[in-house]
């Protein structure tokens, strides 16, 4: 019965999104349960599971090719206008980087809000980059509008459930 739930759940999320979403918007969805957040690398669109059959739909970027991941997590940590640093790998692949970028700069790629997961070095984030929105762009994070991503930020507690689907 389960599987023939989550199969249905998908079902529903592919009609949902056969392509991309400009904006955030209620759509049907079930299979979740409410307070998830399911993210369809495929589609590139992330769903905030409100209950009784729907949920917030929002467009995202995400990991390019070699670097996307599927599986599950919790939102470990929140932060308004965050401070960036590269992780190793990407100081290193790109030397001119700033070793640290303060929050609100232009040129912080975590943008208004980030929500640090329990997995990898991986964050829900905002981008000051907003045509990236919708694209296999990052190392592995997931990408939203500013807009969105503090929608989200008040929406989503710490510990809420994040599930990543290709």
């Amino acid at each position: 019965m389960i599987v023939v739930r989550r199969l249905a759940a998908i079902l529903i999320a592919l009609i949902a999104c056969a392509a991309p979403a400009a904006a955030r918007d209620v759509v049907p969805f079930g299979g979740y349960a409410p307070g998830s957040i399911v993210i369809f690398t495929h589609t590139r669109t992330l769903y905030f599971v409100l209950g009784n059959g729907q949920a917030m739909r929002y467009p995202v970027g995400v990991g390019r090719a070699g670097m996307a991941w599927h599986g599950r997590a919790r939102i470990a940590r929140k932060s308004l206008r965050p401070g960036w640093g590269p992780p190793a790998d990407i100081a290193l692949a790109n030397p001119r980087i700033p070793l640290f970028i303060p929050g609100g700069s232009p040129r912080n790629p975590m943008g208004a809000a980030a929500m640090g997961l329990s997995r990898g070095n991986y964050a829900i984030h905002g981008t000051n980059e907003p045509g990236s929105v919708g694209h296999f762009v990052s190392h592995g994070c997931i990408r939203m509008y500013n807009e969105d991503v503090l929608d989200l930020y008040h929406r989503a507690p710490l510990g809420t459930k994040v599930i990543v689907l290709n």
